[in-house]
Parts: structure tokens; C-alpha cells; sequence
């Protein structure tokens, strides 16, 4: 039996005849169409045949409601009742508590036997790491070291009970440490900085009168971002992490690790009297600072600097490689760093003898919890809104990418108000505001961690840091700790090569990316953040006002209709337009809607029915409205369409009726076409002018079967002068008002004489328009073969032997 099936497979050809529906297809009576369709195929056989299998389609030509009646289209109807009674049925209160504490849904069905040894390994590690990262952010977000051990112990227990990601190390992070020191330095107390003056707008500054410390300053922002994060949640914006664009986040990070290192200097080379810059271009003035304060670096501090620098890159670079193909355990170097620098600074008395400047004093136990100057909120609020945007993105980020290599569900909802809760109870304990450690979390995975209980575990071994151990670290130089910063900004550095890869892929997302670095640097984190989200949000307002567009024409031999402007060996129809509309159309786009209409059609009724009125029965008429006598919209790929755009349909389909030219509608969904038959329009009129179909091929049959469509067939031509020459030299020529233009306003503000940024922006003018000159031949280029007059191509018949 099976060796008769087999010889039977064996001799089915694999090899189906193709003979597309525009050959074959039939109308009402099953006349055959135009048999110089079949001749012109015949001709380009030879080139579009393939050796795959074939299809052959046979059947009628459809209009959008005798495929309703034939298939029984029937519109979906929600009932309200229905609806709550479905939803009241799914609750159960199990899986609704599972789901609001996801910690009893992974502990219910934890494997104690395979996981608990790789959790406790993981929660050693990352405590170990904790450690010197909590006090170097600490630090950089000028608040006391201790701090950051505080951020590794309460927040992280709230959302070990209430995160969703099991890999997350919670805790503190460079970027929105220091994005939250630039607050706790605008509004905290001077006392604070007892050797340091500050600077605003390029003006030292001084005696300031503030009222609050460091740390209730650091305390308001947390709380201020834990009361956005559940406001988030109750509104359900989890969603809006994804308004942050992969390229806006990228060069974010990239030009903020900037900032982030050149806090650090002041720590690396000792410079303890340089002064705080604030304002716009306070980067390049900070460096202008550091260079005339080059005779007082401490020598002792550097050197130090130097050696704890090499031994990490040392680590990371040649030990790390190596040792991890034999112990999945990697060196906590940076423990190392800690406890050596702290033993010689004990030893040595760095701090009296060579004025290396030290952690200070750390307290020991718990703090006492304490209420945050509320009063406070309102002056921080925006500043909040960017940290909670900043620490939100990231930590998904993070969440999203561990939960889809190990295979279980993140819930962007519940991670705000785990992180919401989490920040809500570190604000009462001194806390800053967390987010996901990229490296903490790696290390956290890459030992061996499966759940949130390595977190437990690494809160524990904190516990004895906070009772008994902190003291131990006061000695510490504060430059082995600004070393062990700037060795951990390699990973945020190294994006700048991203850019390369973004321009590539979409010279948008560079153009993102670029005007989001450059704000950053010459302005500030939270400009740069804004500008970048605004840039994001035209971004999408660009797309949905004006979505893509094309002509299409016929593949030969198919039935397939391909953009004009991409397949050049597609066949143009005489007397027939085809227009595809691909997005939504509504009240924002429907004006472009029509222009795009009238460049396909290439025919615009309201000047056509003038020239008709001017000049009756002018053969010159005759002729111009020959040219188009069928116009096709292709709504496959319309999702959606209001009631402006219906209005703006119909008035497309009213102005080009009103001259002869008939207009059909093909591929439009479900939704579209109930919209469509609201606006009562007509179909099936005596003189075929407007018809639905289901497809582009059914309307162009139907319109050839109907009409007095000529049957000659011409391939696309396309005009000599039709290259984009003179286009990139209008771009350029913007491109360069630009970048004179912000130069011009650079160098004003610098030199506080904004009469030259005139002088620039002029000079940038004439440049711009010598180059968009028309006898002008620079960025100009001779069409190419495909862009050239093409001529008639007449079939021939093949002989037959």
C-alpha cells in the first residue's frame, strides 16, 4: 500500500499551471477579457516565469456587495450587557492576587531543589556588588555614601514582593543618581558644599540661602517620582515607556555618561575647590574650569585614580574573559578596590598627609524614618517627571529583554507600581530613586539567579553592613570610588558607535539621535530628554498625517500591482489610475489625501471642468479627459477612517464623476467599508462611475470589460529631468541654514554679542542659495538608465515549432 502511494506522488507534477485572474477572469455572462492580455504575457513570459509551483484562479469578477450577499457578511455587534457579564466572569480572586503580588504566583511554583543554590550564589554576588557601586553613586548624586546602601535594602524588599521581572537588580544607577544630584545641588543647603561655589549661567555665585539638606532634597524627589509612577498606574500608562524611542535612548545615555564622567573629574584629580557649574554649555565651561585649575591637582589622588583604574579595565578586559570559561563567578573586583584603597588610606593617613579627600563619616544602624518636606514638591516636579521617565525606561528595558531570553511575561503596569510602592518607602528612609542596574542585573543572571529571592538574600548581607560593618569604609578616598564610576560608563560610552548603525537603518532615528546628544551636552539632561520626545512625538505625527503613498501599475504576467516608483518593469494600464492609500485617513490627513489623489490621477477636476466651461466641445478637452477615464483608490492597507475622511471620499469620488471619470474603491476592510456605506454612496449607477471591490484586479477587470478602456498596453515612461538633483541641493541647502544658524547662536551667547549670529546666518543664506541656483551643476547628476524616455514596446508572437 505504501509503495502505491509513493509511485502515485512520484508521478504528480509539482508544477501548476499559472494563468492569473486578469486572463481568465469572467463577468455575469463568462465572456473571456481581451485576449491581448494573454499575447502581452506570452511576450514577457520568458523573464517573469519561475520554477516553483503554479497557481491557476478561475472565477467571476465580484463588486464588494455581491461578496457580501455571496459569503454572508454579517456586521459584529457588542452588547454592553454581554461585555461586563464576560468580564465579571473572568475575575478570580486567585489569579487577581497572583497578579497584584506576582511574588506567591513564581514562589508557589518554586523549584527549591534546582534553584534555591543559584539564588543564594546570585544574592552574594550582587550584595558584594551593592556595596562599592551604592556608595560611588551615592556620591555622584551628593548625597552621603550610606545612601546608596539604603537604596539597595528598602525599596529592593517592596519590590521583591511586588516586581514582576525576576532578574531586575533594583538599586542605584549613574544616570538617574546623578540626574538627581543636579537637583539636590539646585535646592539643597549651601553648607553643604563648605569648599565649593557654585556657578549659574556662566556666573560664580554664592551664599545662596536654601532650607533644606542633601538628603531631604534627595527624599522629595523620590517621593514626588513614587506619586507619578502609581499615578501612571491607576491611568494605566504603562504603555508610554514606548514613546522613548531605541534611537532618543541610545544617544540620551550616551551624551549623559558624558556628564556623568566629567562630575568625576573634580573626585579623580582631587580638585576639591572647582567650581559647580549650572546653565546652558556648563560642560564645556566646566572643562575650561578644569584647565585652569590644572596646577592644583593632587598627585596623590591621580596616582591613585590611575592604578584602580588600570587594575578594573585589567579585569574586565583580560581576567574576566578567561576566568569565566572556568568559574561562572566573577571577581568582585570592585569589592577588592574598596577594601584595598580603604586598608592604605588606614595605613598611610591619606586624608591628613596628602589632603586626599575621603568618604567621611558613615553612620551605623537603620535610619529613622522621617516625612519629606512636602512643601518642596512643587519646585521639583518637572525634574521628577524626567527621573520617572529616565528609571521607568530603563528598568523595562531591562525587564524586557531578560523576560524574553528566559521565557515568562512582564507586566508593564504592575512594574510601576512595584517601583512606584518601592520609591514610596524609600522616601521615608532616605532614600533616591531606583531603577535597574544594566550590570548588577547581568552579573545577577549570569551566576546563576532564577527569582527575585537572590534580592531577598543580597538585602540580607546588607543588613550587616547597615548594623555593624559601614564605619570600616569611612577612610576610603573618594577618587577609588569616581574610579570605579568611570570604569562602569564603558557600556553607556561605547553607544556612540550606534549612531552609524542608526544612520544606516533610518537617517530619521540618527537625526533623533544626534539632536538628542547635542542638546544634552551643550544644555542639560532634561533639555535634551524633552527635545527628544518631541522629536518622537512629530515623528509619529509626520507618519500619521501623511502616510505612504504610491501609483500602481501591473506586473506583467501577474495580477499583482506593484508601486511604479519601485518596480520599474511594471505596465501602466492606458486610461486607468490606481492610487494606494496606506494608514488612516481622518480630519489630519485628509487634505493630503486629496493632494496625493490629484498628483496620482494627474488630473485635477476643478481645473479640468474650467477649461470645459471655457471651451465647449475643444478636441485639446476631449483628448486631456481621455487621458483618464477609470480611477482605482486601493484601500488594502487603510485602517482606518473617520468621518472627515469618508466626507473627503466622497468628495473625490463626486469631482471626478462630475467630468466622466469613473472612481472605484477596492480592498477595504470591514470596518472601512461600514463607514464608507453610511455615507450613502452610490453604487451600481447606469453609467458605472463608482463601484466597491474586493480587489484591485476585480475593479480593473471590470472597468476594461465595461468601459472604453483602450487595450494597447506601454510600459511606464518616465521623464528625462526626473532625478533628484536639484532636491538634494534644496536639502543641503537647509542642512546648511541650520548649522550656521546654531553655530551663529553659539558663538553670540559665548561672546554675549548676538549681532554676529546675524553676520553667520547671512553667510549661511548666500551660501544656500548659490548652491540651489538652477545653472548651478554642483549636486547635480545625469538620470540614470531607468529614468530615461522609454518607448512603446509591441509584442511579438512567438513561433511556434
Amino acid at each position: 500500500m505504501n509503495n502505491k502511494h509513493s509511485n502515485l506522488l512520484i508521478g504528480i507534477r509539482r508544477k501548476y499551471v499559472i494563468m492569473r485572474a486578469h486572463m481568465y477572469t469572467h463577468t455575469r455572462t463568462q465572456s473571456v477579457i481581451s485576449s491581448n492580455c494573454c499575447l502581452f504575457a506570452d511576450y514577457l513570459s520568458d523573464d517573469m516565469s519561475t520554477t516553483g509551483p503554479e497557481l491557476m484562479v478561475r472565477r467571476p469578477v465580484y463588486q464588494q456587495d455581491e461578496l457580501n450577499h455571496l459569503c454572508k457578511y454579517v456586521k459584529p455587534k457588542r452588547i454592553l450587557s454581554n461585555e461586563m457579564s464576560k468580564r465579571c466572569k473572568n475575575i478570580k480572586p486567585v489569579a487577581l492576587l497572583k497578579k497584584t503580588i506576582p511574588l506567591i504566583d513564581w514562589l508557589w511554583s518554586y523549584d527549591w531543589k534546582n534553584n534555591i543554590l543559584g539564588d543564594i550564589v546570585a544574592g552574594i554576588t550582587v550584595a558584594v556588588m551593592h556595596i562599592p557601586q551604592g556608595m560611588a553613586y551615592a556620591i555622584l548624586g551628593n548625597v552621603p555614601p550610606i545612601i546608596g546602601i539604603y537604596m539597595a535594602f528598602f525599596p529592593v524588599l517592596v519590590y521583591f514582593f511586588l516586581g514582576t521581572s525576576r532578574h531586575n537588580s533594583m538599586g542605584t544607577f549613574a544616570l538617574v543618581c546623578m540626574m538627581t544630584g543636579k537637583v539636590i545641588t539646585t535646592y539643597s543647603s549651601p553648607a553643604v558644599w563648605t569648599n565649593n561655589t557654585s556657578v549659574e549661567n556662566g556666573t560664580l555665585i554664592s551664599d545662596v540661602n536654601h532650607q533644606y539638606s542633601p538628603v531631604e532634597v534627595a527624599t522629595v524627589v523620590t517621593f514626588t517620582v513614587a506619586i507619578i509612577q502609581l499615578g501612571m498606574y491607576v491611568l494605566r500608562l504603562g504603555i508610554i515607556s514606548s514613546l522613548l524611542a531605541d534611537s532618543l535612548v541610545s544617544g540620551f545615555t550616551t551624551s549623559a555618561a558624558i556628564h556623568v564622567f566629567t562630575s568625576q573629574i573634580r573626585d579623580l584629580f582631587g580638585l576639591s575647590d572647582l567650581p559647580r557649574r549650572k546653565g546652558a554649555f556648563k560642560l564645556i565651561l566646566t572643562y575650561v574650569d578644569i584647565f585652569n585649575s590644572i596646577n592644583n591637582i593632587n598627585i596623590t589622588a591621580v596616582i591613585l585614580s590611575c592604578i584602580t583604574i588600570l587594575a578594573l579595565i585589567f579585569n574586565n578586559e583580560v581576567l574576566k574573559p578567561k576566568i569565566s570559561k572556568f568559574c561562572p563567578f566573577p571577581i568582585p573586583i570592585e569589592m577588592f578596590a574598596v577594601v584595598i584603597g580603604t586598608l592604605i588610606s588606614m595605613q598611610m593617613n591619606l586624608a591628613d598627609t596628602y589632603n586626599v579627600v575621603t568618604v567621611g563619616d558613615i553612620p551605623v544602624g537603620l535610619p529613622v524614618p522621617s516625612v519629606p518636606p512636602l512643601s518642596l514638591v512643587p519646585n521639583v516636579l518637572v525634574d521628577s517627571f524626567v527621573i520617572t521617565m529616565v528609571a521607568y525606561t530603563i528598568s523595562m528595558s531591562m525587564a524586557l529583554i531578560f523576560a524574553q531570553k528566559e521565557g515568562y511575561e512582564i507586566d508593564s503596569n504592575q512594574e510601576l507600581i512595584a517601583q512606584g510602592l518601592g520609591n514610596l518607602v524609600g522616601s521615608f528612609f532616605s532614600c533616591m530613586p531606583i531603577t535597574a542596574s544594566l550590570s548588577r542585573s547581568l552579573i545577577q543572571q549570569t551566576v546563576g539567579g532564577h527569582t527575585q529571592l537572590a534580592s531577598l538574600i543580597s538585602c540580607g548581607i546588607l543588613m550587616s553592613v547597615l548594623l555593624w560593618i559601614g564605619p570600616f569604609f569611612q577612610p576610603l578616598p573618594r577618587c577609588v570610588l569616581a574610579s570605579i564610576i568611570v570604569v562602569a560608563l564603558k557600556g553607556m560610552l561605547i553607544k556612540v558607535s550606534e549612531f552609524i548603525k542608526f544612520w544606516r537603518l533610518d537617517k530619521m532615528d540618527a537625526g533623533i539621535w544626534i539632536v538628542t546628544f547635542i542638546i544634552v551636552i551643550l544644555f542639560d539632561v532634561e533639555y535634551g530628554l524633552l527635545g527628544g520626545i518631541l522629536l518622537c512625538i512629530g515623528r509619529l505625527l509626520v507618519l500619521a498625517t501623511r502616510p505612504y503613498t504610491c501609483k500602481l501599475a501591473l506586473a506583467p504576467g501577474t495580477e499583482l500591482y506593484l508601486d511604479t516608483k519601485r518596480y520599474k518593469g511594471t505596465v501602466e494600464i492606458p486610461g486607468i489610475k490606481i492610487f494606494h492609500y496606506s494608514g488612516s485617513l481622518n480630519f489630519a490627513s485628509k487634505q493630503y489625501f486629496r493632494e496625493e489623489v490629484y498628483k496620482v490621477a494627474e488630473l485635477v477636476p476643478q481645473k479640468e471642468f474650467k477649461k470645459r466651461l471655457q471651451v465647449t466641445y475643444n478636441s485639446t478637452i476631449v483628448e486631456e479627459i481621455k487621458k483618464l477615464r477609470i480611477l482605482v483608490l486601493d484601500f488594502t492597507a487603510l485602517s482606518h477612517i473617520d468621518l472627515a475622511g469618508a466626507n473627503a471620499v466622497r468628495n473625490i469620488i463626486d469631482e471626478y464623476c462630475g467630468i466622466e471619470v469613473s472612481v472605484y474603491i477596492a480592498g477595504c476592510s470591514g470596518p472601512v467599508y461600514e463607514t464608507l456605506r453610511k455615507f450613502n454612496l452610490v453604487e451600481h449607477n447606469e453609467n458605472h462611475f463608482f463601484a466597491i471591490f474586493p480587489t484591485v484586479a476585480d475593479a480593473v477587470h471590470f472597468a476594461r470589460s465595461h468601459s472604453e478602456v483602450p487595450s494597447t498596453w506601454n510600459t511606464c515612461t518616465h521623464d528625462e529631468n526626473d532625478y533628484d538633483g536639484q532636491a538634494r541641493a534644496e536639502k543641503l541647502s537647509r542642512v546648511i541654514i541650520t548649522l550656521f544658524g546654531v553655530v551663529g547662536f553659539i558663538w553670540g551667547y559665548v561672546i554675549q554679542q548676538f549681532s554676529q549670529t546675524i553676520y553667520i546666518l547671512s553667510a549661511g543664506f548666500v551660501m544656500a542659495a548659490l548652491i540651489t541656483v538652477p545653472p548651478w551643476p554642483m549636486y547635480r547628476r545625469k538620470p540614470l538608465d531607468w529614468q530615461k524616455p522609454q518607448f512603446e514596446v509591441v509584442p511579438k508572437l512567438k513561433k511556434k515549432k
